[in-house]
């Protein structure tokens, strides 16, 4: 796997449908490039949860973690069997979990494939500061930052921020909701009653789950039960805003948690993959067996 785009992910996609007939794959909204990005459905519970990744272009490696999750989730539940002590039959009998895999399709892909052929290839690389190294890019195809994008006091982050107009990262756009990807994921939240979300990124093996006093008095309890299914250590964040999580908390008062998987500096290697994944399974198998308290 020497890097995981957004081909990658709807040929998996398309390939873990034909074997799975109960995935349900759809699409949650569209890429300032038009790409459509893509959502899944497990389980057939009423209860619903989500899970989203590569919101940051360069955190992209969570995006196989978390299909690789989708994959042995569904075979342990065609097959009957628990998963790491586990039964997946129950949890999807009870849980519908909603992934969005890619939240940034067109960042992926910058960051995996650089500008060589890129029809922004100019305006990108003033962005970068003339470089060709897309590594470090965490923002969207118009060098907005979407984890910097959701209306939660967005001015007070927009304040902090260095960044004062399109890069790299750290800039939130003009406004809240300017970049496609953000308001799908909004929408896409607004329609479905979400119990519990859960943003993937990297790294730090650190758990966010606080905003500002809007999240459940349980939320703190919950995120020690996922820091020790994971040796991960729950932190309370202060003067961080605008992020997904934190519009999830402060508009539905409900559980959200960031979680940052591995340590290093990003984009980590691909050689790290297995060795994240061993301590992500549990934290999610966790966070899909929590008892919500339903709000």
């Amino acid at each position: 796997m020497l890097g995981y785009g957004y081909e990658t992910l709807c040929e998996e996609l398309h390939r873990l449908g034909k074997i799975y007939p109960f995935l349900q794959v759809g699409v949650m909204g569209e890429s300032v490039m038009g790409k459509s990005i893509p959502a899944l459905r497990i389980g057939q519970g009423a209860r619903e949860l989500h899970i989203q990744a590569a919101i940051h272009a360069n955190e992209w490696i969570t995006t196989p973690l978390i299909m690789q999750f989708v994959e042995d989730l569904a075979c342990s539940y065609a097959r009957g069997t628990a998963w790491h002590g586990s039964n997946v039959r129950r949890l999807l009998s009870e849980y519908s979990l909603w992934v969005v895999p890619m939240v940034n399709p067109d960042g992926v892909e910058l960051v995996l494939q650089g500008v060589e052929e890129h029809p922004h290839r100019e305006q990108l690389l003033e962005w970068n500061g003339g470089s060709l190294d897309f590594s470090g890019w965490k923002a969207n195809i118009r060098g907005v930052d979407l984890n910097d994008q959701f209306p939660a006091y967005w001015e007070e982050e927009a304040a902090r921020r260095v960044q004062l107009g399109p890069g790299p990262r750290d800039y939130g756009g003009e406004a809240p909701l300017t970049e496609p990807e953000a308001a799908a994921m909004v929408r896409f939240t607004e329609i479905h009653p979400f119990e519990i979300v859960v943003a993937l990124h990297t790294q730090g093996r650190e758990i966010y789950w606080n905003y500002r006093g809007y999240e459940p008095p349980e939320s703190e309890m919950y995120a020690e039960r996922l820091s020790l299914a994971g040796n991960y250590q729950a932190v309370k964040l202060s003067d961080s805003d605008a992020g997904y999580k934190d519009w999830f908390i402060q508009q539905f008062r409900k559980p959200g948690f960031t979680v940052e998987v591995g340590c290093g500096e990003n984009p980590l290697p691909v050689e790290s993959f297995a060795s994240l994944y061993a301590e992500l399974v549990p934290i999610l198998l966790t966070a899909m067996d929590l008892q919500v308290v339903n709000q």
